[in-house]
């Protein structure tokens, strides 16, 4: 374990690097250094919400994997804590998740050991490891609960979630068998002993041959299944990122899990490895990370990398489709509303709205009566060098867009299928260097990082090739959590 002396260091360090880096993030969970990837053990304990994520506290790229912590009363004013987990006997802390259970805090995760030498991808080995704690700072390792994948051949074996149904304890893993992703599944009477009952889920030939971070929850009368598979084949719009997150719908018989076809959760250009969790009053909330190995991350020159995505309730529609929605508390980062527009025609071009900001919430609604234009939206963090991230819909190819060719130091666009509706409605959150797309009138959201330059604040409305009519359009500024 780290003390609190450690995180303090790590304060003063943002305040001298990472408070005057132009790509630093105010609302979204952040490293105060160092580098961070997945979210861990998302759970409400305590009294408080508890988001853990991997963390590497003393370089700004992937390396000796910790576990750091937030906590919040809201899952939205977030409050940083002691680092959890550091490495030890076991190896680096990887992946896992968190269960609270008769007031004492459970973790759960992968002890990473090298065997050879650090970094060497042929040669090392993965254990299950139990760490708990009664206040929900301070964890005591109780060391390896499950010391060896169910068969030798297997390295890959890690990100363990649990959870406790019916009186018994259940734990999925990630697994990778010859080239084939797994999700393995264990049950135990205790959190520390567990008893394998075999491959859950298998992968088929076109499903990737690892399959990171498995979640299995209800939504409705089914189950959901959510992972991040690596090696899927791009095709059309799918697929795009170097590696996938998404889920399977199915049913789940306490022993195997029969499902559909997988979808992703997002198509933007960072979101990996999500996970949820159940709150207090019956939601299912998720978050992931916001970002990929091996994505260009402008930040590391100022001493951190990395981020948490904002939670997103989830539901399931009629269509047996994941629906995401950004949780209800996020309102309470609203400060004042910079704009309110009512049913107003928009012609053809670029229009400069009276807003500038770097952190903004925003709802439009588009009505496609009557429209002629073949693109319209709206651009975010414009400027005088011609930047500008454009969100828009595309009439043509019936598909929600993101474009963020003139976004900075990225390029790529990525779009979501429109449901044939008369309207199309966005609700998006900038945050300096990222953008989080929702949207009523499609059922995937759209997350990806930006890097404009400082002074690129304007926003405007564009249509082009024709006109439309603007529904609504309400503009907030939003808080910066971390230095207010």
């Amino acid at each position: 374990m780290l003390s609190n002396n450690t995180d303090s260091a790590n304060q003063a360090q943002e305040n001298d690097v990472i408070k005057h880096c132009p790509y630093r993030l105010g609302f979204h969970i952040i490293p105060s250094s160092g580098w961070i990837n997945d979210p861990n053990g998302l759970v409400f304990h305590g009294g408080l919400y508890h988001a853990f994520f991997q963390y590497h506290p003393y370089s700004s790229v992937w390396g000796p994997m910790h576990w750091g912590h937030v906590t919040s009363e809201d899952m939205v004013h977030w409050q940083r804590q002691p680092v959890a987990l550091a490495p030890g006997d076991e190896g680096t802390c990887f992946s896992g998740s968190a269960v609270s259970d008769n007031g004492e805090l459970h973790l759960f995760y992968t002890g990473h050991h090298w065997t050879k030498q650090e970094n060497d991808w042929q040669n090392f080995k993965q254990t299950q490891c139990l760490a708990t704690s009664v206040d929900g700072v301070s964890f005591e390792k109780k060391g390896i609960v499950i010391a060896d994948s169910p068969l030798p051949h297997i390295q890959d074996f890690r990100d363990p979630k649990v959870w406790k149904e019916g009186g018994k304890w259940h734990l999925i893993l990630g697994a990778q068998d010859n080239g084939t992703g797994q999700v393995l599944y264990y049950q135990g009477q205790t959190p520390e002993q567990w008893e394998y009952r075999g491959v859950l889920v298998e992968a088929d030939e076109s499903e990737g041959y690892m399959w990171e971070c498995p979640d299995l929850f209800k939504l409705g009368s089914k189950h959901i299944l959510a992972a991040s598979p690596q090696g899927l084949p791009k095709h059309g719009y799918h697929n795009l990122s170097e590696y996938q997150c998404g889920y399977f719908v199915g049913e789940f018989d306490g022993q195997s899990f029969s499902h559909s076809v997988f979808t992703e959760f997002d198509v933007g250009h960072d979101f990996y490895a999500c996970q949820t969790f159940e709150t207090p009053d019956g939601r299912r909330v998720m978050q992931a990370w916001m970002g990929l190995p091996a994505t260009l991350m402008e930040t590391q020159d100022s001493g951190w990398a990395g981020a948490l995505s904002l939670p997103r309730e989830l539901t399931l529609d009629e269509q047996q489709r994941v629906i995401q929605k950004p949780i209800k508390e996020l309102t309470g980062l609203r400060q004042a509303e910079l704009l309110s527009v009512q049913n107003s025609e928009i012609e053809a071009g670029r229009h400069p709205l009276d807003v500038q900001g770097e952190l903004l919430e925003i709802e439009l609604s588009f009505c496609l009566q009557e429209r002629t234009a073949e693109r319209f939206g709206i651009l975010l963090r414009c400027g005088e060098n011609q930047e500008q991230t454009m969100i828009g819909y595309d009439a043509m190819a019936e598909r929600i867009y993101l474009d963020r060719n003139l976004s900075g130091h990225v390029q790529g666009v990525r779009s979501t299928e429109h449901d044939g509706s008369d309207h199309v409605d966005l609700h998006i959150y900038l945050d300096r260097s990222c953008v989080e797309i929702f949207s009523d009138t499609a059922y995937q959201t759209i997350t990806s990082r930006i890097y404009p330059e400082e002074n690129s604040s304007k926003v405007n409305i564009f249509s082009e090739n024709g006109k439309v009519t603007l529904k609504s359009l309400n503009i907030w500024q939003l808080k910066d959590i971390w230095h207010p």
